[in-house]
C-alpha cells in the first residue's frame, strides 16, 4: 500500500505538470480549432527563465522563488502574444494546413533560436525554493517541490476557471470560441481576445517549465519535445477544447505513466503514453469531458 501511494503521489505531481502545459492546447484550440505546436518550445522558454531569474534570488526563498516564476511567466506571455501577432494572424482564414505547417515551423525556429542563445548543452537547473522532504511512519515521503506544484497547479486552475467563467474577457473568449464572426458583430475585439488567450496559455506554459525542471533538474532547448507531446496526449484524452478535461487528461496520464514506469513494462513507458491516445481517437475522439458536435455538410 505504501509503494502504492507512493506512485499515486508521483503520478499527480507529473500529471500536474503536463495539465498546466495541456491547458495552453486546449485553449487555443477551442478558440481557433488549431494544434499550436510551439506551445511545447514556449515551456521550454519558460524552465530557461527561471534559470536566469533565479541568480536574482541566491538565498532561494520561497517569496523570491514565486517571483522568479511570475516574471517567466511574463516574459513567455509576451513570447506567446508576439507569436500569433507575427505568425498566425496573417494566416487568419487561410486553411488549416498553413496554418499547421506554420506552427511547426514556429516551433523549430525556438528550438534552434534556443540552441544559439542558451547553447546546446545541458544546464543544471538550480534550487528554486527550499528543499525538504517529508516522509510519514509508514516511509511515504513527500518532498516540498511536490507539494509546490500541487498548491501551484491548483492556485493557477482555479485562476483559470475565474476569468473564464466570471470576468468580461473570460465572457469574450467564450464567445469567440462559440462563434467568431457572431462575437465580432456584437463588438468583441476578436483579435485582442486571441492574443490575450495565447499569453494566458503561454503563461501557464512557462509555470509548467519551471515546476517540470525543478523535479527534473537539467534543462535543455529541446526539453520542451517530449513533456509537450504528452500534454498534447492529456489534452486529447481529456477533450481537447475542453478546460476541466485538459487538467483531467493531465493527471491521468501522469498516474498511467508513473504506474508504467513502477513496472516491469517501464521502458514502454512513452509508447503506452502514445497508444492511450490511439484508443481515444479510435473509441472515444471527443475525449472524456467532451462533447460530439454534428457537424452540417
Amino acid at each position: 500500500m505504501t509503494v502504492f501511494l507512493q506512485q499515486l503521489i508521483n503520478g499527480l505531481s507529473v500529471g500536474a505538470i503536463y495539465a498546466l502545459i495541456a491547458l495552453g492546447y486546449t485553449m487555443v484550440y477551442g478558440i481557433l480549432r488549431f494544434i499550436n505546436f510551439a506551445h511545447s518550445d514556449i515551456f521550454m522558454v519558460g524552465a530557461y527563465c527561471g534559470f536566469y531569474f533565479s541568480r536574482m534570488d541566491p538565498r532561494h526563498s520561497l517569496a523570491g522563488g514565486l517571483v522568479v516564476m511570475a516574471l517567466a511567466m511574463m516574459v513567455c506571455a509576451v513570447l506567446g502574444i508576439i507569436i500569433e501577432r507575427l505568425a498566425y494572424r496573417p494566416l487568419r482564414g487561410s486553411s488549416n494546413l498553413a496554418v499547421l505547417i506554420t506552427a511547426i515551423g514556429v516551433s523549430i525556429f525556438l528550438e534552434n533560436t534556443g540552441q544559439l542563445v542558451f547553447g546546446a548543452d545541458p544546464k543544471a537547473f538550480p534550487e528554486l525554493f527550499p528543499e525538504r522532504n517529508f516522509t510519514s511512519h509508514s516511509g511515504l515521503t513527500v518532498s516540498s517541490d511536490q507539494l509546490l506544484v500541487f498548491a501551484v497547479t491548483a492556485a493557477l486552475l482555479v485562476a483559470l476557471q475565474w476569468i473564464v467563467l466570471h470576468t468580461k474577457i473570460g465572457t469574450a473568449m467564450r464567445a469567440v470560441a462559440f462563434n467568431h464572426q457572431a462575437a465580432s458583430l456584437m463588438g468583441i475585439n476578436v483579435d485582442r481576445v486571441i492574443s490575450f488567450t495565447f499569453g494566458l496559455g503561454s503563461a501557464l506554459a512557462a509555470a509548467g517549465g519551471i515546476l517540470y525542471a525543478m523535479n527534473y533538474p537539467s534543462i535543455d532547448p529541446y526539453m520542451g519535445v517530449l513533456p509537450g507531446l504528452k500534454a498534447f496526449v492529456a489534452a486529447v484524452l481529456g477533450g481537447i477544447g475542453n478546460i476541466p478535461g485538459a487538467a483531467l487528461g493531465g493527471v491521468l496520464l501522469g498516474l498511467i505513466e508513473t504506474f508504467v514506469k513502477g513496472s516491469q513494462f517501464s521502458t514502454y513507458s512513452d509508447a503506452i503514453a502514445f497508444a492511450v491516445l490511439i484508443l481515444i481517437l479510435l473509441l472515444r475522439p471527443a475525449g472524456l469531458l467532451g462533447k460530439v458536435q454534428v457537424e452540417k455538410v
